[in-house]
């Protein structure tokens, strides 16, 4: 896959489009200090975090965003965040995010996996696999 980087189109309501990423237990994080902090609070809770970089003018993005609220709903022993990667371009960038929706799980503020690309299925054995270690550690 190649680069998925690009400016939202001029008419696009960006409020709207951020809905769309965004709801259920999912945060939508808009800087580099606000994932800090979420990182943060997710290690002091022991909670593993699935970050999702996304595009507003991605179409895969906008299909996979209400599966991902619903994930959310689903497991709320996890920490769901969803990154704008128009917004924190650099930050995509150092996480050498190369294309749109790039999924990343984080425990103690350390990437433990990655998915690339809209895919539902590999996406819920990821989150089973790392609600299942959980379990094993905190039984």
């Amino acid at each position: 896959m190649g680069h998925c980087f690009s400016s939202p189109r001029a008419d696009e309501d960006e409020t709207n489009s951020h809905a769309q990423l965004a709801g259920g237990n999912v945060t939508l994080i808009t800087t580099k200090n606000a994932w800090d902090q979420k990182l943060a609070e997710a290690k002091t809770q022991g909670k593993i975090v699935i970050g999702n970089f996304s595009a507003t003018w991605c179409g895969p993005c906008k299909s996979m965003a209400p599966y991902y609220i619903e994930l959310s709903e689903k497991y709320p022993s996890l920490m769901f965040l969803t990154v704008d990667v128009d917004e924190l371009t650099d930050f995509s960038t150092q996480l050498d995010v190369k294309a749109t929706p790039t999924f990343f799980f984080f425990k103690d503020g350390q990437q433990i996996d990655k998915l690339v690309g809209a895919n539902k299925p590999e996406l819920q054995k990821k989150i089973t696999a790392v609600v299942d270690s959980q379990a094993t550690i905190n039984p």
